[in-house]
């Protein structure tokens, strides 16, 4: 069985290329692949061919936000329905690792993340007509929820768990950097959560022109005015948690400037080695903790999407075929008019026959 298939050869390499659909197994699904949302990490592997240690060393099929109708089931597999949207879960640790065993999976030693360029021979990714994985990896969304918005449960899961990292939210004054899609769901993650103030920022206008419409209650362009949050900086500091989205030298010094005392940053955005203001973390007691990825979090996401707890329709731009995933890769670097980027990955009837 053929599948079309987006595969990056190497910096600003990306080809569409035709190869072997496989046929699911025992506890797998076959999925025909619907929609697939274009990452920060793939747009560094087209762009610059990977970033910081994690380098393209060999052709990877990119994407890891996705989700696809269910085509046919492999034995013992009865859930997800044939024909259902499922969101796919991109995160398979292994559960047996020392990190496992601590209830850690995140940190699981010998994770296989979909799309990703961490290990080698690379984990392959979703962009493709035709997909088998685990059934356990798909999660149903709820009728009436389209394509586009399943394929936003990845991102949203991030969110979800860097805003647990935050400890309750209820009535916090809450800072945002970065107005990107992270930034964004994170804006929602916190207004769900029940921040009662959001303020984001962002250098450019088209990211946070939607900033409102995810939950925030005021924005600024630093970009126009780097002294906007000045006033914030008052008595120690006005927020009580900052979410660094955009992982930007000023935007960090400008979270240890207007956190309270005590309060929290949590580190969303990556980069590599930057100055922190060591004596703003040490002399306000500020707790600055990391986030990564994500667990029990992307069933939650699915829940959120599929009763419209939280929208993601706001943070879709753009959408592209498959035969035109070179331009959507240059659409997404374009952060002027480009928020999330999807490929449509096609939903022509199944070819498949349904496996006992």
């Amino acid at each position: 069985m053929k599948t079309r298939i987006v595969r990056l050869h190497g910096q600003q390499d990306i080809r569409i290329e035709t190869g072997e659909a496989a046929v699911p197994g025992h506890g797998e699904v076959a999925l025909r692949m619907a929609v697939g949302g274009i990452c920060g990490s793939d747009l560094h592997y087209y762009q610059d061919g990977g970033f910081g240690p994690v380098r393209v060393r060999e052709p990877i099929i990119c994407g890891h936000e996705a989700s696809g109708f269910v085509a046919a089931h492999g034995e013992g597999v009865s859930f997800p329905p044939l024909g259902a949207l499922v969101a796919v879960n991109p995160s398979q640790p292994c559960g047996t690792c020392a990190q496992c065993a601590k209830g850690q999976p995140i940190h699981c030693l010998d994770m296989r993340f979909m799309g990703s360029a961490m290990r080698l021979p690379h984990e392959q990714g979703m962009f493709r007509n035709l997909l088998v994985v685990p059934a356990k990896q798909c999660f149903a969304v709820s009728e009436g929820i389209s394509a586009a918005e399943a394929a936003c449960a990845e991102p949203l899961a991030v969110c979800l768990h860097a805003v647990a990292q935050a400890g309750p939210l209820s009535g916090a004054k809450v800072l945002v950097t970065g107005a990107g899609p992270i930034g964004l769901l994170v804006m929602a993650a916190t207004r769900a959560a029940g921040a009662t103030e959001i303020v984001a920022t962002d250098l450019a206008d088209a990211a946070l022109e939607r900033a409102p419409a995810m939950g925030a209650t005021s924005v600024i362009n630093v970009a126009q005015d780097a002294q906007a949050l000045a006033r914030y900086e008052a008595n120690k500091g006005y927020f009580d948690i900052a979410f660094d989205c955009s992982a930007a030298a000023p935007a960090l010094r400008s979270a240890f400037a207007t956190v309270k005392p005590r309060g929290t940053i949590v580190q969303v955005g990556v980069t590599g080695d930057v100055t922190i203001p060591l004596n703003s973390l040490v002399g306000k007691e500020i707790t600055w903790r990391g986030s990564q990825r994500f667990d029990r979090e992307f069933g939650q996401a699915v829940d959120l999407i599929s009763s419209r707890t939280i929208d993601v329709r706001p943070i879709i731009s753009h959408t592209f075929p498959l035969e035109q995933a070179v331009q959507s890769f240059e659409q997404a670097g374009d952060r002027t008019q480009a928020c999330k980027v999807q490929i449509d990955l096609g939903t022509e009837a199944s070819p498949f026959g349904v496996v006992a």
